[in-house]
């Protein structure tokens, strides 16, 4: 007589290796949401600004890591922040979605920050690519 315990946990540990694969994947991109032309023509005034990124860096740390993962390469969550297409992007576009936010993809929206931290934080997408 087999143990009929075994095919239970066998099937448990093929569950759960399944969902640990799944939750590797990267959430895709929503290449439909697009900033107006306004927005997207818009220019950071703080380009060039010593130690602005920095500050985007705390920010993104504590605001968007959880999601995006804390070097910006996507969870399940959230999408890779480092990709040509999000990196080809304007400061316009990256701030308009910062403060606008997706409710189809899940993005929450940031307007609730100073119009300088968002600025900040769309810095520090850019010093993501360079890692």
């Amino acid at each position: 007589m087999g143990c009929p315990r075994r095919r239970p946990i066998g099937l448990l540990l093929a569950v759960l290796a399944g969902g640990l694969a799944s939750s590797a994947e990267i959430r895709v991109r929503d290449a439909t949401w697009t900033a107006p032309p306004e927005a997207a023509a818009r220019t950071n005034p703080l380009s060039g600004r010593a130690g602005a990124a920095a500050g985007g860096g705390r920010l993104f740390d504590e605001r968007c890591a959880t999601c995006h993962g804390t070097d910006g390469r996507g969870t399940s969550k959230a999408p890779d922040l480092t990709t040509a297409e999000v990196q080809a992007q304007t400061d316009g576009e990256l701030f308009w979605k910062l403060t606008s936010g997706n409710t189809r993809s899940g993005m929450p929206t940031f307007s609730f920050l100073p119009e300088g931290q968002r600025w900040q934080l769309t810095l520090h997408l850019r010093a993501l690519r360079e890692k």
